[in-house]
């Protein structure tokens, strides 16, 4: 149905213009102001948004599975969140269902993080210890595909649920040999709890061990779609000049967090931004797609692993999920990045 919606707009419309003046887009970020939201905040400071067209009000989020909720709510016409909550919505009310209009996160944040003297450090380490998931979280819900495709006795690993704000304090007293978390989250957890993440803690990266999964990006509903795709244009075209200039100028961005939430911590979420390209933006397909695109097989295989790993009734199609129809031309995309 959205093949068909999207090959209707190329025939019909422009997308190359700009959106109707002062259209109004409400837009969830993925949870309370971080420095990895950057290119949505510098294109609303800078003006990047107005410049198509578009009045866009920015809220902050409540999880990145919860932004594909509240867009199939109609609360909100984009927002940034997870392509994997997009698949598994996908699979039930494909017609409600946002779609990944820019894909930003090319590489996932899924990991278990554990002290080193734990040695956890492949998926076979995990026999024998106990780890601790916030239920219902991809790391949390995948964990078991992550050892099955690794050949590992998932028998053998406890699994203990609980709160997110539990698993850095149960980690570093002990009480569990490792967590089920986004790297980008608990690594400033670890921080913020006076710990070192770098020099005393492992990152097994399910990315690095066969779940090669898409994460967080520019997803807007299919209403949005269907009745202004000028507007759409218009929203990828800002935040991706935005991201392209955080690459060359990593300042602009933390400014630009730093005046939409003045109680956000400077150089932690400076930190944050930064990790962000480097560990989850930066990567070898981006350097060859540019930013904002999606590897067509790549994306087929992801949707067989979500589909695995939550156990859908149902295989989304690839252009159910993702759109490239909406991205600027490749040289507009190219990312040059370098810390400042």
């Amino acid at each position: 149905m959205l093949k068909k919606l999207l090959a209707t707009l190329a025939l019909g419309l422009c997308l190359g213009g700009t959106a109707s003046a002062d259209t109004n887009i409400k837009f969830t970020l993925g949870w309370k102001t971080q420095g990895s939201d950057a290119p949505f905040l510098l294109a609303l400071q800078k003006g990047y948004f107005k410049a198509e067209g578009l009045n866009v009000t920015i809220d902050q989020g409540e999880g990145s599975a919860a932004t594909v909720t509240r867009i199939m709510s109609g609360a909100y016409d984009a927002g940034f969140g997870d392509i994997n909550a997009i698949i598994q919505n996908a699979a039930t009310r494909p017609g409600d269902v946002p779609v990944m209009v820019y894909q930003l996160w090319n590489k996932p944040p899924f990991a278990i993080v554990s002290k080193k003297a734990t040695n956890i450090a492949t998926p076979a380490d995990l026999v024998g210890k106990k780890l601790g998931g916030a239920q219902g979280t991809p790391t949390t819900r995948l964990v078991t595909v992550l050892g099955t495709l690794n050949k590992v006795d998932m028998t053998k690993v406890a699994i203990e649920n609980m709160g997110p704000n539990l698993q850095e304090p149960m980690l570093i007293k002990g009480d569990i040999d490792g967590a089920l978390v986004f790297n980008i989250t608990s690594w400033f957890n670890l921080i913020n709890n006076r710990q070192d993440p770098a020099k005393d803690y492992n990152w097994l990266l399910f990315g690095d061990f066969g779940l090669d999964l898409y994460s967080n990006g520019m997803m807007v509903s299919q209403k949005l779609i269907r009745e202004n795709p000028a507007a759409v244009t218009g929203l990828v075209r800002a935040v991706n000049k935005a991201a392209v200039e955080i690459g060359g100028d990593p300042a602009a961005g933390l400014k630009a967090v730093l005046a939409y939430d003045n109680l956000a911590k400077e150089e932690l979420e400076r930190a944050r931004m930064i990790f962000s390209y480097e560990h989850l933006i930066v990567s070898p397909e981006v350097d060859r797609l540019g930013l904002g695109d999606v590897d067509d097989a790549r994306l087929a295989r992801s949707i067989g692993i979500v589909v695995e790993g939550y156990q859908l009734t149902a295989t989304p199609k690839p252009d159910q999920i993702f759109t490239r129809q909406f991205l600027p031309p490749p040289a507009d995309r190219k990312l040059a990045y370098k810390t400042n």
